[in-house]
């Protein structure tokens, strides 16, 4: 190739001009768009369709038993990435839940889909993208060249979110219009195309003298990381308790949809996707909010508390779907904002067990949130229940503004904007 047509070739999406990274990336999509029409299809089948009383203890306890997995499964997640081939992985993760969701969809079509079923194939979905997501961030250097890496985790970690939207804003309206059966037959062909696109992409394989040296690095554990570092501590435990309130919108929203808006699947799909495009835009503009990131995540939960009470107040439909884009874009700017504070000052060999754990520790309070307000949610009405996650969320505000940076940070910081996108979701 000529240096003039190299130049013309860099400058295409690396997901055009790279076929392997191409490939794996448009399986992730698929795999991640899938598993999140199911949650939030099933989560408003059992409001709306399945669950006469008490509905909203079902769909919190669904919700739960979505996230387990990713918090639960660490551990072994990560020993499976470390021995078994990425590809191969990868594959039998997409194929496994292919395999899942054409048992379900046989199951609903045969008969009446018992309540059981449905969540055994959630935890099994669930599960399956666990080991997913995980092993292709890693595989990333298997796919691309030295200079495209930071390009390619851009890439993964900006499309989740757009995903995920995809997913969300499907996911009722099939349920309206094919039930279950047909929501887990689109599921179904999503993972097995994703099994398809992984199986034909070329993996480069590891570095021998890279992987026998992290092997030999102690890494060290999460407390031990935090022990130093006072600062991020704080904010993590500002965070964890915030994230009890916020994540409990996804149990929200179809008890709101049924009981005040008095809406369908349409309109579950509606307020999904004024969540997730405001969460879109805050990622891809958090890093030109200014001001320090402790006061801007103040602002912001406060901001979110403010967006997420005044539907409490007055019920209208364009009231709760613009308050929910306020509140997701809060959500995508703390989360550029604050993983790029942590790349400062997260040191470089701690940031692999940093992150990960991170994101166990904030994950583990999504089945509590749902629960918690699933269960209120049988007692109380949905506009009680946005007030009460507007007023969990100022203690969390108020301490986050009283925060103060003791920690020197180093001259060069790299804050990736990439990476900082795939917290915020």
């Amino acid at each position: 190739m000529t240096a003039p047509a190299a130049d013309r070739s860099r400058k295409l999406p690396l997901v055009l001009r790279n076929r392997a990274f191409g490939t794996v990336w448009l399986g992730q999509v698929l795999t991640q768009a899938a598993v999140r029409m199911f949650q939030v299809g099933v989560s408003w089948w059992l409001v709306a369709y399945a669950v006469s009383g008490g509905n909203g203890l079902a769909s919190g306890l669904f919700m739960a038993v979505s996230t387990l997995p990713a918090v639960a499964l660490a551990p072994v997640v990560a020993r499976a990435i470390a021995r078994i081939a990425h590809r191969t992985l990868l594959r039998a993760a997409a194929g496994s839940a292919g395999v899942a969701a054409t048992a379900l969809a046989a199951w609903a079509y045969a008969s009446d889909l018992p309540l059981a079923a449905a969540y055994a194939a959630t935890l099994a979905l669930a599960t399956c993208q666990a080991f997913f997501d995980p092993c292709l961030t890693t595989s990333v250097p298997e796919l691309v060249d030295d200079e495209d890496i930071e390009a390619a985790t851009g890439f993964e970690l900006s499309t989740q979110s757009l995903a995920s939207l995809g997913g969300a804003l499907l996911g009722a309206l099939i349920v309206d219009r094919a039930g279950v059966a047909g929501l887990a037959v689109g599921c179904a062909a999503a993972y097995v195309t994703a099994a398809a696109l992984v199986a034909t992409a070329r993996f480069r394989p590891a570095a021998a003298d890279a992987e026998e040296g992290a092997g030999a690095q102690e890494q060290r554990t999460l407390r031990q990381v935090l022990s130093g570092l006072p600062f991020v501590r704080k904010i993590l435990i500002s965070f964890t308790a915030a994230n009890l309130f916020t994540t409990a919108v996804f149990v929200v929203i179809p008890l709101y949809t049924k009981g005040v808006l008095h809406g369908g699947g349409g309109t579950v799909a509606l307020l999904e996707a004024s969540l997730g495009t405001g969460t879109l835009i805050g990622s891809f503009t958090g890093a030109r909010v200014p001001g320090r990131p402790t006061v801007v995540g103040s602002l912001c939960l406060a901001t979110m508390a403010v967006a997420l009470g005044l539907p409490g107040i007055v019920g209208e439909r364009p009231v709760i779907a613009g308050c929910l884009a306020v509140a997701g874009w809060c959500v995508g700017v703390i989360g550029v904002r604050f993983v790029a504070l942590f790349q400062r000052l997260v040191p470089a060999a701690d940031k692999p067990a940093f992150f990960a754990v991170m994101q166990a520790v904030l994950g583990a309070t999504f089945p509590v949130a749902s629960l918690l307000f699933g269960a209120l949610g049988d007692q109380l009405s949905p506009q009680t229940l946005c007030l009460i996650q507007a007023a969990g969320l100022v203690p969390a505000a108020c301490a986050l503004a009283m925060l103060r940076d003791r920690t020197p940070a180093p001259e060069s910081a790299p804050a990736p904007e990439a990476e900082a996108v795939g917290a915020a979701r």
